[in-house]
């Protein structure tokens, strides 16, 4: 099947054959039909599958020939839970839409609200948005929605698990009930199916890969070791897979900070990208990866989704995540688009109880190797971390800021810290 033969305009076509694209991904050629038959969609799709075209084009071919947007107004919000993937969105938008004389605008917090403002006045076509500026702005009448056509949730288990629900909702209050909606989700969870009662209309179901499964040309491998090991043993790592870019993750952003510290002594370039970072920093850290200028990006889970990097080959767990799902979503960033990919999980003593978690989610257990010059750790005879006193402080858990509501460093928190909603 070509693109052609799903019913997008020359135009489009030569968007997407100017990047390159002439085949569409499995989600593609289900949901791009389903969207131009002006159909209510979930999809359910891993990263790296190609859902944002599978949204992106049939919305553009279905906004070519209609009314542009007036002054403060939108004919489609696309909402999305994180400031880097709204930036990816609207990269996209602008990609596919060469050619068409549509407009776009991109808002999130974190940077100063008077340009967005501006941009809003004159009226865009689709508009990209994080939940929490996109509420200051309708609160300030910069925005409004009289006449929206489409409304698209991408990534909406991770908004949920990022406690947009509220917001969402909110959004959702301040819409036209004639729409068209678009939901795309990682998996089709309890919660996810509450929210679509309340949101889709008969709608197209499409799932192109069974739920909470980890990419399948990832070949993950774990090394035990002592937590003293830990950073050499990753910069022991590095230096014998020689590879220019790896990815990172850390489940701090004090940890990731240290992490970063400790590479550049042992001659690594490194960057971090992280919730306490301004959106100047992570947006410069991130390109700075992209580009090349750095080699090593540690993250915390702020970025296990949204960031589309080509060609990624390997993805490093220097701590496991807090919550199981989120190695999925980490070990999403390698092995996309038909690639192979590599990721490596280090595992201390007091990991144990987090891997097991992970290994009955994937529902595999995840073989291991051993790294010469460091000490052989068996983690079957290792003991899970004790629990925290209560109202204790918990190091590496959600009291020090996971990206997950109920912490003191919870996504919402954090967020608005920075000087800004997202």
């Amino acid at each position: 099947m070509s693109f052609a033969s799903l019913g997008l305009c020359a135009t489009i076509l030569e968007a997407l054959q100017a990047e390159g694209y002439t085949t569409p991904t499995p989600i593609q050629e289900q949901a791009i039909p389903a969207v131009l038959a002006r159909r209510d969609v979930m999809a359910a799709a891993q990263t790296g599958t190609g859902k944002t075209a599978g949204f992106t084009l049939p919305m553009l071919e279905i906004l070519k020939d209609g009314e542009r947007a007036k002054p403060n107004e939108a004919r489609v919000l696309i909402l999305t839970p994180t400031r880097e993937l709204a930036a990816q969105v609207g990269e996209s938008v602008e990609t596919y839409a060469k050619g068409l004389k549509l407009s776009s605008a991109v808002v999130f917090g974190g940077v100063k609200i008077n340009p967005q403002m501006m941009k809003l006045r004159r009226g865009v076509d689709i508009l990209v948005a994080t939940p929490g500026r996109l509420l200051d702005l309708y609160q300030q009448n910069a925005v409004r929605f009289p006449k929206l056509e489409i409304l698209v949730l991408d990534e909406a288990d991770r908004m949920l698990d990022m406690g947009f629900i509220h917001d969402i909702k909110r959004i959702i209050k301040a819409l036209p009930p004639k729409r068209q909606n678009l939901l795309f989700s990682a998996t089709f969870s309890d919660e996810i199916r509450d929210l679509a009662k309340g949101l889709v209309n008969d709608p197209v179901e499409i799932s192109v890969s069974p739920r909470n499964t980890t990419a399948e040309r990832v070949e993950q491998v774990i090394y035990p070791v002592l937590k003293a090991d830990k950073p050499n043993m990753l910069m022991a790592l590095l230096r014998q897979l020689d590879l220019p870019q790896v990815l990172v993750f850390s489940r701090t952003k004090h940890g990731a900070n240290r992490l970063v510290k400790q590479l550049d002594k042992g001659g690594f370039l490194a960057t971090a990208i992280h919730g306490n970072k301004s959106q100047g920093a992570r947006t410069k850290a991130l390109h700075e990866f992209k580009t090349g200028k750095v080699q090593i990006l540690v993250a915390t889970d702020i970025a296990a989704r949204g960031l589309d990097i080509d060609q990624l080959p390997f993805v490093v767990n220097y701590d496991l995540p807090q919550v199981a799902e989120d190695y999925v979503h980490r070990i999403g960033r390698t092995g996309r688009a038909g690639a192979s990919g590599n990721a490596i999980s280090l595992v201390e003593g007091d990991e144990v109880k987090l891997l097991k978690a992970v290994e009955r989610l994937i529902k595999q257990e995840i073989p291991q190797q051993y790294l010469e010059g460091f000490t052989k750790v068996d983690l079957s005879k290792a003991k899970p971390a004790p629990k925290p006193a209560r109202g204790g402080q918990q190091r590496g858990g959600r009291a020090q800021g996971s990206g997950r509501p109920g912490g003191s460093g919870g996504a919402r928190s954090g967020n608005r810290s920075q000087g800004g909603r997202s």
